[in-house]
C-alpha cells in the first residue's frame, strides 16, 4: 500500500481541515482590519466531498484529524460531518480548533459525533484586552465554552495563546496560573509572518524564551511533561505539583519542521503540504475519482519542502520559496 512519505522520509498521518474561511472574530494575527472578501458557498467543500476526500486518504494512512476554519463552529450543523468523518476505516483520532465562541452550546454534540480532544483559541484573559485583539469578541462566552468542553469530556483540552510582544504578553504570569489547578495545557504560540511578514509583524514578534523567564520570576521552578497526548509540535513543562502544563511552539525561532507529519485541506479544496507556502494542488475536480485524490495528495507531499524558513523572513533574508499571501484564517493554521 502506498503511504503519505516525503522526499525527507517525514511520514505523514495527519490531516487538518478547514471547513470554512469565515469567522466570528477578527483577531489581529488572522485577519486584515479591514476584513477579508469570503469564499461564495459554492466554492466550498460539501460534507459529502470532504468525507469522499478523507476517505481515500485514509488508505494512504492517514489516521488524525483536525478541524479548524476560519471558525468550523460557523459552519452549520458541523456535528454531521464529524459523524461522517468518525465513521471512515481507518480515522483513529478527531480534534477540534476552535474561538469556543459557540463551544457551550455545541460541546455535548460534537462529543456525540466523534471529536475526542479541542484546542480552544484563547489570547487574552481580560475582557477589554480579549475584545480589542478579537475585535469584538466576549471573553465570557469562551470561558463558558472553556468549561463545557471539560465538563462534557474532552481530553485534552489546550488553549492556544498566540505571544505579541507589547500586546499581552504581560500576561503570561495569568496563563502560568490557570495550569496550576486545571487540567488544561497552555500552549504559547510565536506570532507567524503567515500572509503580512511586515514590520509590524517583527514590532510585535517575541521569543518564547520570555515564558521561562517569567516562570523564574514567579518563583517557580518547571520541568519536562512526558506525558501529553496528541501531534502538536510543542516542548511541554509542568510547573512541579500542578495539575496542568504549558507548552512553547516555536515555529520561527526554532522551526519544528524535521518531525512534521501534517497536510492540510483548505476549505476551498485545496491541498497544502506546508502551512507557509503557497504551493497549493486543488483537488476538488477529482472528487469521484479515489485513485485520482490519491495520485494527487502523492504529489503534494513529494512536493513538500524540507522547511518554512521563517526565520529568514525575521531577519529579512532571502528565501527559497514563495510565502503564501493567504491570511491565516483562509489556510486553517
Amino acid at each position: 500500500m502506498k503511504v503519505l512519505v516525503d522526499r525527507f522520509g517525514r511520514v505523514h498521518d495527519y490531516l487538518r481541515i478547514s471547513v470554512t474561511d469565515r469567522c466570528n472574530l477578527r483577531c489581529v494575527y488572522c485577519m486584515p482590519e479591514e476584513g477579508m472578501e469570503f469564499e461564495p458557498a459554492d466554492r466550498i467543500l460539501s460534507y459529502e466531498e470532504i468525507t469522499e476526500v478523507v476517505a481515500a486518504v485514509a488508505k494512504l494512512g492517514v489516521r488524525k484529524l483536525r478541524i479548524t476554519g476560519g471558525e468550523p463552529l460557523v459552519r452549520k450543523e458541523i456535528e454531521k460531518l464529524l459523524a461522517m468523518l468518525s465513521a471512515i476505516p481507518g480515522i483513529e483520532d478527531i480534534a477540534l480548533t476552535t474561538n469556543a465562541i459557540f463551544l457551550a452550546q455545541k460541546a455535548e454534540a460534537l462529543r456525540q459525533a466523534g471529536v475526542t480532544r479541542v484546542n480552544i483559541s484563547l489570547d487574552s484573559l481580560r475582557p477589554e484586552r480579549f475584545a480589542l485583539i478579537t475585535r469584538g469578541g466576549s471573553l465570557k462566552r469562551v470561558l463558558d465554552g472553556l468549561e463545557a468542553a471539560l465538563r462534557v469530556g474532552f481530553h485534552p483540552v489546550k488553549l492556544n495563546v498566540v505571544l505579541m510582544q507589547g500586546q499581552n504578553d504581560d500576561e503570561i504570569e495569568d496563563f502560568i496560573r490557570l495550569t496550576l489547578d486545571k487540567s488544561l495545557q497552555v500552549r504559547f504560540i510565536e506570532y507567524m509572518p503567515i500572509g503580512h511578514a511586515d514590520d509590524g509583524w517583527r514590532a510585535k514578534y517575541l521569543s518564547l524564551e520570555t515564558v521561562f523567564e517569567r516562570v523564574k520570576q514567579m518563583g517557580l521552578t518547571y520541568e519536562p511533561a512526558e506525558d501529553i497526548y496528541g501531534n502538536g509540535p510543542a516542548e511541554n513543562y509542568r510547573v512541579p505539583g500542578a495539575v496542568g502544563t504549558f507548552g512553547l511552539i516555536h515555529p520561527v525561532s526554532d522551526h519544528f519542521c524535521g518531525n512534521c507529519n501534517r497536510l492540510r485541506l483548505t476549505a476551498d479544496g485545496n491541498i497544502k503540504p506546508c502551512l507557509y507556502w503557497d504551493d497549493e494542488w486543488n483537488v476538488r475536480p477529482l472528487i469521484g475519482n479515489e485513485a485520482a485524490i490519491q495520485d494527487l495528495f502523492l504529489r503534494a507531499i513529494d512536493a513538500k519542502p524540507e522547511n518554512h524558513e521563517m526565520a529568514q523572513v525575521l531577519m529579512k533574508q532571502e528565501q527559497s520559496h514563495k510565502p503564501t499571501v493567504r491570511r491565516m484564517s483562509q489556510i486553517g493554521g
